[in-house]
């Protein structure tokens, strides 16, 4: 293989080099690689009835080779523009099926190989399997056969999933999917010259735009978009494809609980320059299952015309779905405020429901006094509607019946508050196949799954009972201190035997069948083994600690393996973290994550570097607290301050950490974060900073959940921006970022703006331009490098750091 060039810029504390040098590919140390390179466990899928269980690998990392191939980046969209599917995809390279019952497992044939294939999509009846494998040309749809593990190709034409993909189940014969009009060499060339200049114009109407990527830029855009985006819906039933419909611009397609409709949202021009394609404008309808028009629901503008701020919303009917419990009735909402969620109005948010065959005047179901954040259906007389305040942090959860209107409240939750957040409601298949909640005890109580359980001893799932009349919850089952278990399915809910999931620290995360009544040994059905043989020995630990002010921080403490405080004394440190924003101090002081889990390595985190000889704290609150009537952010810094000084403390007083060998990293706020830290703080002896944004300018109308824009406060916009300091940052920071950012607010001009202000003003930085790669990391020769470049930065300012000189 080739070796790739990257350009780096590097300064003078490195190489001796003021300028920019080119560097090729490097690779971190073997312990580093090897982790990184390691085969991880199958993801697995089970059948409702526990009868059969697909595994599924997916591939390694792709080469960078893979991930400069051609790429169209128009519509806030990546497409590939060989073979009308996105272009960054992580694809699945093998799948096997194994019968829980009689153990024996059967490898999937007839798919092609190498396989670039989808997330598995089971039939109705469970019976069979729908995969796509993408390759360089096509789609195509594979019918994995359960019984025997034989594939099938089942289309005839190239499928288009440029904008949702894959296969809706009809029946065990009867499929749906959209299939591309025109062969993707026929797309638009580019013209020579353009025919003008691009033009956009506003006439007075306020349209706040979100920081958005790739997005329209030009007429040639325009006709790309629409050229690949263009498909064709078609049924497929035994291996017979009929066209539904006209070709068209599909953002969404779903069929009713009945089979006897289709919900389609299609768009239609202006395109816009300011929105992804799923806010340009666009009508929703219903048509037949032969797409022929029963019903046009709503015609819409585009959403670049919406007001600013949290919980406000587009004054125009939104969120069109199926009710689950019943044949054919779509459910939509429509504000009552406007929009506005600060006009004072005694209700928010009404919901509207239409039935077959959608003759009539929409119904009101129901109103809800903050936003309407959704229902979950069970039967004629239940279902549990949920309505939420992104400002406030608060939910409401309400039960509600369809047949009188009636409406009470259950609970209200502040949405950070994770130790009184009862779980997610059971549900079951009802007659039309669709998911909707399960009672028992004839209705009076529901079944709560809460897959994390935070509290104060860590995180403990837990399976609950909830009555509804007295409000109140009894625990059926709830993990164990020095194990990670949660339940994944419920198989029967009468006997109470359970799915689950569990881990601990040395043990890898398996599955077993658990039964509550009869209370016999678990029955494991998978036994995946430990892939990172080279982390045994490394200790993980939950520590807590206090800040100045007093709230209760927590993070997971990882030492290398073989490390003797008494011998060895304290270790350099890397500190890695992301600040999250709270209303309520006493949810920010919460326990969040278990020391139980098995350790899994991601190609983002910090644990590399355990291998190392560094102390590794991940997972570092740093919460941003409202205080005193203010906005959490009104205090930002002054609060990642005493976030930072407390961990630097703790690790210091437990005899791990070295005061003096401090670094700290993060991705996106993360890096927003370390970025921060440096300019306002002497506490850190290097700062790794990955795809962040440093000049909250460029993000004028908001940005994570801060909501006012740059002109209702100016300064606050100033004051959380590093690149305002960069003049202070005289700590070294090592600025990584994607050449091809796709996040909203992470442009890459950001590292490339704060590394010019650092180096003008003569301070200690480098700057690494990942080729190809997004906000995530994908490339393993980008993956090896950026671990390479951590590392080695680490080495020169953190562990073989010159002692301070004092003053």
């Amino acid at each position: 293989m080739k070796k790739i060039i990257l350009n780096l810029f590097l300064t003078a504390s490195i190489t001796g080099a003021f300028a920019q040098d080119a560097v090729n590919y490097q690779t971190p140390p073997k312990a580093i690689a090897d982790l990184l390179l390691a085969k991880s466990t199958p993801n697995v899928s089970i059948d409702s009835k526990a009868e059969w269980m697909l595994f599924s690998e997916r591939n390694s990392y792709p080469s960078i080779e893979e991930l400069a191939m051609p790429e169209y980046r128009i519509a806030g969209m990546r497409i590939n523009p060989n073979n009308y599917s996105p272009s960054r995809q992580t694809y699945i390279n093998s799948f096997n099926l194994k019968n829980i019952k009689t153990g024996k497992t059967l490898a999937v044939t007839g798919l092609p190989s190498p396989l670039y294939a989808s997330t598995a999509n089971w039939s109705p009846n469970e019976t069979k399997i729908a995969v796509t494998h993408t390759s360089q040309n096509r789609v195509d749809l594979y019918i994995i056969d359960v019984a025997t593990g034989k594939a099938i190709k089942t289309n005839k034409q190239p499928l288009n999933v440029i904008m949702g993909g894959g296969a809706t189940w009809v029946d065990e014969n009867t499929l749906l999917y959209r299939v591309a009009t025109k062969a993707a060499n026929l797309a638009p060339a580019r013209p020579l010259a353009p025919k003008g200049p691009t033009v956009q114009q506003s006439l007075g109407k306020a349209a706040p735009s979100p920081t958005l990527q790739d997005l329209i830029k030009s007429p040639y855009d325009e006709q790309l978009f629409e050229f690949y985006a263009t498909s064709q819906l078609i049924q497929n039933k035994g291996g017979v494809e009929t066209p539904i419909g006209k070709p068209n611009i599909y953002s969404s397609v779903s069929l009713s609980p009945d089979k006897n409709y289709l919900m389609t949202r299609t768009i239609k021009k202006p395109f816009s320059y300011l929105v992804s394609a799923y806010g340009f404008p666009s009508t929703v309808s219903i048509t037949d299952r032969a797409g022929k028009l029963v019903k046009l629901l709503a015609d819409l503008p585009s959403t670049e015309v919406r007001p600013s701020g949290n919980d406000n919303v587009q004054n125009v009917p939104r969120g069109f779905d199926w009710r689950d419990d019943e044949a054919a009735t779509i459910t939509w909402t429509v504000a009552l405020d406007s929009g506005l969620i600060k006009k004072n109005v005694e209700y928010h948010d009404a919901v509207v429901a239409l039935t077959a065959p959608f003759t009539g005047t929409p119904k009101e179901l129901l109103k809800t006094k903050m936003r309407f954040g959704g229902i979950t259906w069970g039967n004629a007389s239940f279902a549990l509607v949920r309505e939420n305040s992104r400002a406030k942090q608060m939910s409401r959860l309400s039960r509600f019946n369809p047949s009188t209107g009636d409406v009470e409240t259950l609970y209200e939750l502040n949405t950070t508050d994770a130790y009184n957040n009862p779980g997610s409601p059971v549900t079951e298949k009802n007659k039309f196949g669709r998911q909707v909640i399960l009672t028992t005890d004839n209705g009076a109580k529901l079944l709560l799954n809460n897959t994390t359980g935070a509290s104060a001893k860590g995180d403990l799932p837990f399976l609950a009972k909830f009555d509804l009349a007295s409000k109140k919850s009894e625990i059926l089952w709830r993990a164990q201190p020095g194990t990670f278990e949660m339940v994944t399915d419920v198989l029967d809910p009468q006997k109470l035997v359970l799915l689950t999931r569990k881990e601990s620290q040395k043990d890898v995360p398996n599955y077993f069948i658990k039964n509550l009544i009869l209370r016999t040994a678990d029955q494991p059905i998978t036994a995946f083994t430990n892939p990172y043989p080279q982390m045994e020995g490394v200790k993980k630990e939950k520590i807590a600690y206090k800040r100045a002010d007093g709230i209760d921080l927590t993070g997971d403490l990882y030492l290398p393996k073989g490390y003797d405080k008494a011998k060895d004394g304290p270790l350099p440190v890397l500190i890695w973290a992301y600040p999250r924003e709270f209303n309520s101090a006493a949810d920010a002081a919460q326990i969040r994550g278990s020391q139980d889990k098995f350790t899994t390595i991601s190609s983002g985190g910090p644990l590399f570097f355990v291998t190392q000889g560094y102390a590794v704290l991940d997972n570092a609150e740093m919460p941003i607290v409202a205080k005193e009537g203010k906005r959490p952010n009104d205090t930002f810094v002054e609060q990642l301050k005493l976030n930072a000084e407390a961990a630097i403390s703790k690790l210091s007083e437990m005899g791990v950490g070295d005061r003096n060998r401090m670094a700290v990293g993060g991705h996106s706020y993360g890096a927003f974060m370390t970025a921060n830290l440096l300019a306002h703080t002497n506490l850190f002896k290097a700062g790794i900073a990955r795809s962040g944004a440093y000049n909250r300018t460029l993000t004028p109308f908001g940005f994570q959940n801060e909501d006012r824009t740059y002109w209702q406060a100016p300064q606050l916009y100033y004051e959380m921006s590093p690149f305002s300091y960069a003049d202070k940052i005289k700590t070294p920071i090592l600025l990584i970022h994607g050449e091809m950012d796709d996040n909203q607010g992470t442009f890459p001009i950001n590292s490339e703006r704060l590394f010019a202000a650092i180096k003008g003003h003569g301070g200690t930085t480098r700057f690494v331009y990942l080729p190809y790669e997004a906000h995530g990391y994908r490339a393993k020769e980008n993956i090896l490098h950026q671990l390479w470049e951590i590392n080695t930065w680490l080495d020169t300012y953190v562990k073989n750091a010159k002692p301070t000189v004092a003053k």
